[in-house]
């Protein structure tokens, strides 16, 4: 080999390397965790390393160790250790150059070395930008009941190799301190931020490559949480769950991709999001007709006088074709995309499985009200698509700094009761945000507290409840599962067996399939949340109501194992009774007594059924109300339903109502200390404003709900409504409005509209009222209630103007297939879909992701 070969040889191996070193540099990220205050780091529950924050740190500053463990810090790292500023600080962290970074901070706001943490207020500043102002940890933790918060910002690329970062204490406060637990520093991709369009104007875009941003929210829709290590990119971002911020009276259905089909990002960085997000959507449902009738709507706190980023994540996983699927989008009432410009997701990807996302700006504005982001979607109807309807996988929102490069917000305000509660010194027990991306505003924190909950139960120790939705603490019934080789699910029959054995049924499925016929679409009565219910025949002549679990559902699991460990338990008049159940070959399947009349709300609005009188009404409710008192008094334990609604209200052929869907469900002596500190579950419309705020459940909250029902039942019309006026859209608000204005009147069903004595409505109507309450601790008992409405039944029978009325024979089947919790209904879930590949077309049906 001659010298001028060797020399080409040598050359081209170093350029293939130096290409390769090039290639993984630019697809790899730097990452510095600093466990603030601790002399060795240590790995977090996540299985990341953290080091010593003491290279990084200028001058000597105390460090303190928590006093306290909350019993939500699954892990010392990094929140167990602090570092104390009694003056100004700043840490010096290397980056590399003219690169964008992701900045974190985490705060435990407990005591340290004796320090009155109520006196620490402080400034953070980074790269001349500022990150908080006048910033209290410890109100910010108690308005919200969260035991700690992680603020994320996104800081530009500028020509400095070093991040400074500020702590200083606020001069306007006696004995004010800093502190910060850890800090993350992860290097993210320059193009990850770019220009969006102005929401309102079609023309204007504003450019955000180089702009300071806050994370306020970041959301999987749809999906389950995402933890900073499964993320893509290596970014460490964290990724919640949608529910809690959903504000319409529809819900949609939760949507899941065939799992045959490929995620293809094609030009689009993979670092956008990770698959798992357009893994999922929340569609609105394939009733087109009814579709027309609802938004699908989420709504979100935010600070004033900030402009936003709204990024909306899409990819189409059921339809192949342009114009099959377009729709409208509306953030705070101005039009982002609408009209000739309407969302087309095969229109914008070109494929199946191609993700696609959009950037929209929003100025909100500082005037009353207007400190909330409303993102509505709607089919649109200008290009006449194929179906009427819309969804979404992912959506993030990011605060833009202002013209003074201030990305800071007030503390949020301590509602008056917590106020009350602090200064007669109650021990606040606080809910963990877990990794929360923590807004300045006092709803902007509520983006990681509500969804995370459920994901930090499943990390706790064996002996700890693992529920991640049915929150049931009755047995540890995740311990002894086993995972099926076929679907991956946890399959429990061995303890379900033991769990029920003498108590009900274990149905074979030949037994269950010959009682539905073979689970035939005749005998479909319902759809929800579990999946499909089938009317059947047992034991030759006996009605049942079978509940099938929807085989790719993992929310069916929890909700299966939910109902048999409480059902199983319970008999009384007016709880629907479970007779037995199916667990085998993959299937899951519950069996109920057959409530032939349907639900309540089907008597009340929007049916063809024959409208049911005031007395019929009265005696409904005192018999759900005498479901609910067992529950809150007559078992072992108080158990709260958490669900209580028109819907999970049923009635037999006697008219015999029958309260259902125990699925929410929470029980167990740690209710002995007067409330439970759990996720918020339940129904828009019908949730308890003190449990939405302080995530602590009482058997108050359904008396709230049942405040709900009982205005429902008088009225006549929906819980929430978003076609009426603003004022009108909650019923709760405004039949309080009404009756406190004294002119319910106005808004009662013209049906039943003057055969009501006035003495039983006044006692009616007050009753309703005290149950909606703001205050838990002012509501009545479910006794209470009881009572007084079976005084406003013998006031109604005394006045002699009431009769006990006749109804046309009821009918044996249920007349409407209603999405559970949702409101959708439409009688057939196999129309209005694209036809090109039914089993990937349907999948929303295969795949439905629970509530």
């Amino acid at each position: 080999m001659n010298i001028n070969t060797q020399i080409f040889l040598f050359l081209s191996c170093f350029y293939i390397l130096c290409n390769a070193l090039h290639v993984f540099s630019a697809n790899t990220t730097t990452s510095f965790l600093l466990n603030c205050g601790s002399e060795e780091g240590g790995t977090d529950a996540d299985g990341r390393k953290w080091e010593p924050d003491t290279k990084y740190l200028v001058g000597n500053h105390p460090h303190a160790r928590a006093e306290l463990q909350d019993s939500s810090i699954l892990s010392d790292v990094p929140f167990m250790d602090a570092r104390i500023f009694r003056s100004e600080a700043i840490y010096n962290i290397p980056i590399k150059p003219k690169t964008r970074h992701f900045l974190r901070l985490y705060f435990y706001p407990s005591e340290y070395a004796g320090l009155n943490i109520s006196n620490s207020y402080f400034s953070v500043v980074a790269a001349g930008v500022t990150l908080l102002n006048n910033f209290s940890a410890s109100i910010t933790a108690q308005s919200l009941t969260y035991a700690y918060l992680i603020k994320e910002y996104s800081l530009p690329a500028n020509d400095s190799d070093t991040l400074s970062i500020s702590f200083k204490p606020s001069d306007k406060a006696v004995d004010a301190f800093a502190f910060v637990n850890g800090i993350e520093v992860t290097q993210i991709p320059d193009d990850l931020f770019g220009s969006g369009v102005m929401t309102g104007f079609a023309d204007a875009s504003i450019d955000a490559k180089d702009a300071n941003l806050e994370t306020m929210y970041r959301l999987n829709v749809a999906g389950q949480y995402i933890a900073p290590n499964k993320d893509s990119g290596g970014l460490a971002r964290t990724w919640y769950n949608d529910a809690p911020y959903i504000f319409s009276a529809a819900m949609g259905i939760d949507m899941a991709a065939n799992k045959s089909l490929a995620i293809t990002y094609g030009d689009l960085p993979e670092y956008v999001a990770p698959v798992e997000v357009y893994q999922t959507a929340r569609d609105m449902g394939p009733d087109s007709s009814m579709n027309l009738k609802f938004n699908l709507t989420w709504l979100f706190l935010v600070d004033a006088n900030f402009t936003y980023i709204v990024r909306l994540h899409f990819c189409e996983f059921n339809l192949r074709r342009s114009n099959q699927k377009t729709f409208d989008i509306n953030i705070n009432n101005q039009t982002a995309q609408g009209g000739e410009t309407a969302a087309d997701i095969i229109g914008w990807t070109g494929q199946i499985g191609k993700p696609t996302y959009k950037d929209y700006m929003i100025a909100v504005i500082d005037k009353p009200g207007d400190d909330h982001i409303q993102v509505d979607l709607h089919p649109s109807t200008l290009s006449k698509p194929q179906y009427y309807d819309a969804s979404l996988n992912g959506l993030e929102i990011f605060k833009m700094s202002d013209a003074n490069n201030n990305l800071a917000g007030p503390n949020p305000e301590i509602s008056p009761m917590l106020a009350k509660d602090l200064a007669k010194g109650k021990q606040k027990e606080f809910q963990t945000s877990g990794n929360a991306v923590a807004g300045g505003a006092a709803g902007v924190c509520l983006v990681a507290a509500i969804c995370i909950i459920a994901y930090q139960k499943k990390r706790r120790a064996p002996n700890v409840e693992s529920h991640t939705s049915s929150w049931l603490p009755l047995t540890n019934s995740h311990s002894s599962t086993s995972k099926s080789s076929i679907s991956g699910r946890s399959t429990t029959s061995s303890h379900l067996s033991t769990l029920a054995q003498g108590l009900c049924r274990h149905f074979s499925l030949p037994e269950i399939k010959k009682a539905t016929k073979n689970f035939n679409e005749s005998n479909v009565i319902g759809v929800g949340g579990f999946g499909k219910v089938y009317k059947g025949i047992i034991d030759q002549n006996v009605k049942v109501a079978i509940k099938r679990s929807n085989p790719q559902s993992e929310q069916g699991v929890n909700e299966f194992e939910t109902e048999i460990e409480m059902l199983s338990k319970l008999r009384h008049k007016h709880l629907v009774s479970l007779i037995g159940f199916c667990e085998e070959d993959e299937e899951m399947c519950l069996v109920y007594d057959y409530m032939a009349l349907g639900t309540l709300r089907e008597h009340l609005y929007n049916t063809k059924r024959p409208k049911l009188s005031w007395r019929q009404r009265l005696e409904i409710s005192i018999g759900s109300a005498r479901g609910l008192h067992y529950l809150h008094t007559g078992a072992k334990y108080t158990i709260i339903h958490r669900d209580v609604k028109t819907t999970n209200i049923l009635l037999n052929e006697n008219w015999i109502a029958k309260v259902s869907d125990f699925g929410l469900s929470k029980t167990g002596p740690n209710l002995d200390k007067g409330h439970v500190s759990t996720v918020v579950k339940g129904s828009f419309g019908y949730l308890d404003p003190e449990y939405f705020k302080r995530q602590q459940l009482t058997e108050k909250s359904d008396v709230y709900s049942f405040g709900v029902v009982l205005f429902e039942v008088l009225c006549a019309r929906a819980a929430l409504n978003p076609n009426l006026p603003k004022e009108q859209v909650s019923l709760a608000d405004w039949a309080l409005h009404c009756q406190r204005k004294g002119i319910l009147d106005d808004i009662i069903d013209p049906h039943i509209k003057g055969k009501i004595d006035p003495e039983c409505l006044k006692k009616f109507a007050e009753t309703a009222e005290k149950c909606l309450d703001d205050a838990g601790t002012e509501r009545p008992s479910m006794g209470d209630v009881l009572w007084n409405l079976e005084f406003a039944l013998q006031l109604q029978d005394n006045s002699g103007s009431s009769k006990h009325s006749t109804q046309a024979e009821a009918s044996d089947t249920y007349t409407s297939r209603e999405i559970h919790g949702n409101g959708n209904i439409g009688n057939n879930y196999e129309t209005g879909r694209d036809s090109d590949d039914p089993s990937e077309v349907f999948s929303q049906i295969v795949n439905p992701r629970g509530r």
